[in-house]
């Protein structure tokens, strides 16, 4: 490849393509035709002298191009330039005006109600720092990982891969949680025998606290005779305190809800769990993710208040 054919644009059109998987969508985002991005492509593919994409066989979420082999390492390699030329840019903004950047943080569901507590201080002390905070379910934010979209990520269950940086920040217990009328609430060293013939509510599969919870079930050699599938915290909240079911659940979402709830006092509960930080170690971390990774390594316990480290309760 003759790199002195490249151009950032190249580069930033074969990135915005790899992300969204489809020409039109890559057009729309970056405000140009789709015969322009078509034509950047093929002159991108004239100078890498190799293909590099390749239509899928099945079409998901609106993706029908995939990267080959050479087309990935390009895309590793046009994220890296970029990024590097993006930190050497707020370098230049920070001579001229302090401390200035933007960093991308993505975060499955449940870690939206303990992120707020550590951006609050954080922007506080870093005021001229822009922060995007992504929130989704923890396949979407592990293709977010995938593509390295962002900067940092918080996972309660990290992928797995050398090229995975996870660091433990905070605990993460997960409670079983009832109705507060509930038979078993107040009640001491329960047995989950006892509880195995109740209806349980469900995260949607592949959420880490399912994948823990099943997991826990496995090992104990316990099959639930009932369960149900709902797709949000919340919801489970709700359902549990009008009566639906129990639940197992992160006690960081229980404190930040109002619902009246009862934690069951049944052995081998709360399930222990962490949150982790999350980066590509392959990827260079910018300056201003790097300011947060410091901040959260030497302020966390200022940022998390004590009952946000939360231990086993009889009653909310």
């Amino acid at each position: 490849m003759d790199v002195r054919l490249l151009s950032f644009r190249l580069l930033q059109v074969y990135i915005k393509v790899v992300q969204l998987g489809n020409i039109s969508a890559a057009a729309r985002a970056l405000h140009l035709t789709q015969p322009t991005v078509s034509l950047q492509l093929k002159k991108l593919a004239e100078v890498a002298k190799e293909p590099l994409l390749q239509h899928s066989s099945r079409a998901v979420h609106g993706k029908s191009l995939l990267p080959t082999a050479a087309g990935q390492a390009l895309y590793q390699a046009a994220c890296d330039v970029l990024s590097r030329f993006d930190d050497l840019n707020s370098e230049l903004s920070e001579l001229n005006s302090g401390r200035r950047g933007s960093l991308s943080i993505a975060v499955v569901n449940t870690a939206q109600y303990l992120m707020p507590r550590i951006l609050g201080p954080f922007y506080r002390q870093y005021p001229q720092l822009e922060v995007t905070l992504h929130i989704g379910n923890r396949a979407q934010i592990l293709s977010r990982f995938e593509q390295q979209q962002d900067d940092i990520y918080l996972f309660s269950h990290p992928p797995s891969g050398e090229h995975v940086s996870a660091i433990p920040i905070v605990k993460n217990p997960l409670q079983l949680i009832a109705p507060l009328d509930h038979w078993a609430a107040g009640k001491q060293q329960l047995s989950f025998s006892q509880l195995k013939h109740e209806r349980f509510l469900l995260r949607e599969p592949g959420s880490a606290t399912r994948m823990m919870f099943e997991a826990w079930l496995s090992s104990q050699g316990i099959e639930l005779s009932h369960s149900m599938q709902i797709e949000s915290n919340e919801a489970i909240r709700l359902s549990v305190a009008a009566g639906l079911g129990l639940s197992v659940i992160s006690g960081h979402t229980l404190l930040e809800g109002r619902e009246k709830l009862s934690v069951l006092q049944v052995d081998g509960f709360p399930l222990h769990s962490h949150w982790y930080l999350v980066r590509n170690a392959d990827k260079r971390l910018s300056y201003a993710a790097q300011s947060l990774t410091g901040f959260i390594s030497s302020h966390l316990a200022d940022c998390i208040e004590p009952e946000w480290l939360p231990e086993p309760v009889v009653l909310f």
